[in-house]
């Protein structure tokens, strides 16, 4: 199978990109759509976020997308953040076939990702990732058994999450806010609350 992996560059799931890519003899990693010219029999499209056009997936017998929800539940942004801070610790797992529209493709397989409820930010990150690379090689090694099923069901959509997300309540409890606290980033998106015009940052770790 000639495989292409395609992530965003300089963002979190590079170096998992460059694992799996490692882990997948002859595959080959890019960070740009459009620098992808021959055709592959699977492109897997991880962590991407740019729109990609019809006629680029249609070069592609396969372009696979691992999406952290119970599709069609939970498209969008961030899945595994919100569901966390929904209090859910057993986290659905989607691979489908990409389209033009968002998390919108056939459903080959879901799995799901069971957290301990304790894991932080980085943590998170790792073990989101780390289940992603494996339902990839699930993927390729029982390829031939694999039927994709159209999204059925009520679907939802999670928003994009911006820094102002990571606002603490005051009036609320460490305990209340926890999940919070577990998916904010001390360094791009941190803990922050706000008291009599003053902003204050709070960074978390794990002693």
């Amino acid at each position: 199978m000639n495989i292409a992996i395609l992530t965003s560059p300089d963002q979190w799931f590079v170096p998992y990109a460059k694992m799996l890519c490692e882990q997948i003899s002859g595959s080959e990693l890019f960070f740009h759509h459009q620098d992808i010219t021959e055709s592959f029999d699977t492109v897997f499209i991880l962590s991407y976020h740019k729109i990609i056009p019809q006629q680029f997936l249609e070069k592609h017998r396969h372009n696979i997308v691992v999406h952290a929800s119970a599709l069609p539940q939970g498209k969008g942004w961030a899945p595994l953040f919100w569901q966390v801070l929904e209090g859910k610790n057993k986290i659905p797992f989607t691979l489908f076939e990409a389209t033009e529209q968002m998390d919108n493709g056939d459903i080959y397989f879901q799995d799901t990702l069971v957290l301990t409820g304790y894991e932080l930010n980085d943590e998170l990150r790792d073990k989101q990732a780390k289940h992603t690379l494996a339902m990839c090689h699930t993927f390729i090694n029982t390829y031939e058994l694999m039927k994709k099923t159209p999204q059925t069901g009520v679907e939802s959509q999670y928003p994009k999450r911006t820094k102002n997300d990571s606002r603490l309540d005051i009036d609320q409890s460490i305990r209340e806010q926890f999940n919070l606290l577990r998916i904010v980033n001390n360094t791009e998106y941190p803990a922050f609350f706000e008291i009599n015009g003053h902003r204050y940052i709070l960074k978390i770790e794990e002693e």
